[in-house]
């Protein structure tokens, strides 16, 4: 099977950014300003032990610089 990779360039009027990094641009805006849960949420979520336990080693992860986002 063949399978043909295509590359876009494309630049995002007034951004000044190509595809990949308004994507990621984007996505970072998007996980940044709208990601929040409401209290009944939170308190099912932090009930979750395991969760919550993986939850925060993940962060700490994240600011030790373990992880790069892409």
């Amino acid at each position: 099977m063949i399978f043909a990779i295509k590359t876009v360039t494309m630049r995002v009027d007034g951004q000044r950014r190509n595809l990949s990094n308004f994507i990621e641009y984007a996505t970072m805006q998007y996980l940044t300003s709208s990601q929040f849960v409401e209290k009944d949420e939170m308190n099912e979520i932090l009930a979750d032990k395991e969760l919550a336990n993986n939850l925060m080693s993940g962060l700490e992860d994240f600011k030790k610089g373990d992880y790069t986002i892409v």
